[in-house]
């Protein structure tokens, strides 16, 4: 699979944004979350339950570069960008539907998680053509 500029650009900004955030979450989730203005504490199974899927994030977003490196992890990293960038809004959204209102940080990571699922959907779902049926005469 040949990816065209746009296709690239999309990856690298969704594989740069989900390594970015994941690696974070990884390594300094206390700094993390405290930029949504949630502080955590010291209890180890919680911070684990951050890192841990931090680290998947991150591990994703290194799957979303290959794919530009890569021409055989294209199809494999468009996918992952599309998960990720689809799941997290939704997540939100459900999470504002059944909690109520977050933090304006939380707000805006919607948002931005919105744009990038905004332009994985342009650039990566097929767009199909509506032809009108031809009748054919017998």
């Amino acid at each position: 699979m040949t990816l065209n500029f746009f296709k690239k650009l999309v990856l690298g900004i969704a594989g740069l944004t989900a390594f970015g955030i994941g690696a974070t979450i990884t390594t300094m989730p206390h700094m993390f979350y405290a930029s949504y203005g949630i502080t955590l504490g010291s209890e180890a199974s919680l911070l684990s339950e951050l890192r841990a899927p931090g680290a998947g994030l991150a591990a994703l977003g290194v799957i979303m570069l290959l794919g530009i490196a890569r021409q055989r992890f294209a199809a494999v990293a468009i996918l992952a960008s599309l998960t990720v960038f689809l799941s997290f809004p939704a997540g939100r959204l459900v999470s504002l539907i059944l909690d109520g209102m977050p933090s304006k940080g939380i707000l805006m990571a919607l948002v931005f998680e919105c744009v990038i699922a905004a332009l994985c959907l342009i650039a990566f779902v097929p767009k199909r053509c509506v032809q009108p049926n031809k009748t054919q005469s017998v």
